[in-house]
């Protein structure tokens, strides 16, 4: 009957060709001790027979068993040579890495835990007793080779840039950005850089084949200089698409400006909750579309009591001309609309918020209106941002940008993950 639970235990832990010596149970979880049954290695220099030198107990953390952390005592023979060439250990991969704190299917669960499912590292380490840094240590010596797998992505369409705010270091909370590379058709993060200057995104590029570029036709921006430089200098032949969110946005922000320095000139202070400006603040930036009669007059009433010079009320109108531009699908009346609003907005009699958002339409004619042409914008990149986001709130920051990065990949760029059991960690 032992033979046959022992038997039993060997093929619970589902390794192959070891035998298993013990099993103790304790407060702190279950310990299984095992031991291989490779045959007697021969020395690497002379050929002859190794003899058994000493025997070490190795731990490592396993797969939770029942719901209880598991740590796998490994009884590892270290084996010397007769005629005195010197002495090895044993090396069993599919037991575990000699690098790693965590049993080999271990590391492939953890890295499933955290890559795929977005789990934090500390609570998966908390199921395998184990700690912090052998969770980690595991998800980027299995995660490497699955984002840096060359079949991971094809050939890309529409490419899009974003930054996201990574942490805050230093005793002043210095802001450290990242920025994310994606496919926007297929909404796939393809890599993360740190910064959100041209310099980083133009060295990945640079490094992608140039029949991998020359696929490129569409490249979509925020409004960032910095990202068209690098469409300018790397995407050359690609059609550049200003997001229309972020135009909106812009014109939002403008108006909002506008309606602040209004407040300060007529009333000499911020808003104030019964002030007609800040009463208005929510309704000037809803879509003129979306008030009822209700809520249009009451705009209007708050205008006229706020507003005498007519400046935020200017700008509001400019915020509704800029939303119509993408009410029609005419790529050959888009230039001339954006062209023609941008120049009219420059009016001297227009306040200078309205005037400074002339300016900004017409330095990004072409990008705005590119979009009737491409119909592709960067909500897929603000969607992979989301996702990035999230991993960030589970891990409550990431200052390390090589964990952040791999995590990022994993969660969002769509690794293949039926090639997780076959891949061999670095």
């Amino acid at each position: 009957m032992s033979s046959d639970a022992t038997r039993m235990c060997e093929l619970l832990v589902g390794l192959p060709a070891v035998t298993v010596l013990e099993v103790l149970e304790d407060e702190a979880g279950l310990r299984v001790k095992v031991q291989t049954r490779a045959p007697r290695p021969a020395c690497g220099v002379c050929g002859v027979g190794a003899v058994v030198k000493v025997l070490v107990e190795v731990e490592h953390a396993e797969q939770p068993c029942g719901g209880r952390p598991t740590t796998l005592v490994w009884r590892k023979i270290r084996w010397q040579c007769p005629d005195g060439c010197g002495s090895f250990t044993e090396q069993a991969p599919e037991i575990a890495s000699s690098r790693l704190a965590i049993t080999d299917r271990a590391g492939r669960w953890v890295t499933l835990q955290v890559g795929r499912h977005g789990r934090s590292v500390s609570e998966v380490a908390t199921d395998l007793g184990c700690g912090w840094h052998a969770v980690m240590d595991a998800v980027i010596a299995y995660g490497e080779e699955l984002i840096d797998h060359p079949d991971r992505f094809a050939a890309v369409e529409a490419l899009g840039l974003d930054e996201t705010l990574r942490c805050r270091l230093g005793p002043w909370k210095a802001q450290q950005w990242s920025t994310q590379i994606v496919d926007v058709g297929r909404g796939q993060l393809l890599d993360v850089v740190e910064g959100r200057s041209a310099v980083e995104p133009t060295k990945w590029l640079a490094g992608r084949p140039d029949a991998w570029l020359d696929a490129i036709a569409w490249a979509t921006l925020d409004l960032s200089g910095p990202y068209r430089k690098v469409f300018d200098t790397m995407l050359p032949d690609a059609v550049q698409v200003a997001d229309p969110f972020h135009v909106v946005k812009l014109a939002n922000t403008k108006l909002d400006e506008c309606r602040r320095r209004v407040q300060n000139d007529t009333l000499g202070h911020r808003g104030h909750k019964d002030d007609p400006l800040y009463r208005a603040r929510r309704l000037l930036t809803k879509a003129d579309e979306r008030l009822d009669d209700r809520g249009r007059d009451k705009l209007l009433g708050l205008l006229d009591a706020g507003d005498p010079r007519g400046e935020v009320r200017a700008a509001w109108h400019a915020k509704e001309v800029i939303r119509s531009i993408y009410d029609h699908q005419d790529p050959d009346l888009a230039v001339a609309f954006v062209d023609r609003l941008g120049r009219d907005l420059q009016d001297p009699d227009h306040p200078p918020e309205v005037r400074s958002l002339g300016r900004t339409l017409l330095r990004w004619r072409d990008e705005i209106a590119a979009w009737h042409q491409a119909h592709v914008s960067n909500g897929p990149t603000e969607a992979v941002n989301n996702l990035v986001k999230r991993i960030k709130r589970v891990a409550f920051g990431i200052t390390n940008f090589t964990n952040y990065r791999i995590r990022a990949l994993l969660y969002a760029g769509k690794p293949n993950w039926d090639l997780l059991p076959a891949i061999t960690p670095r």
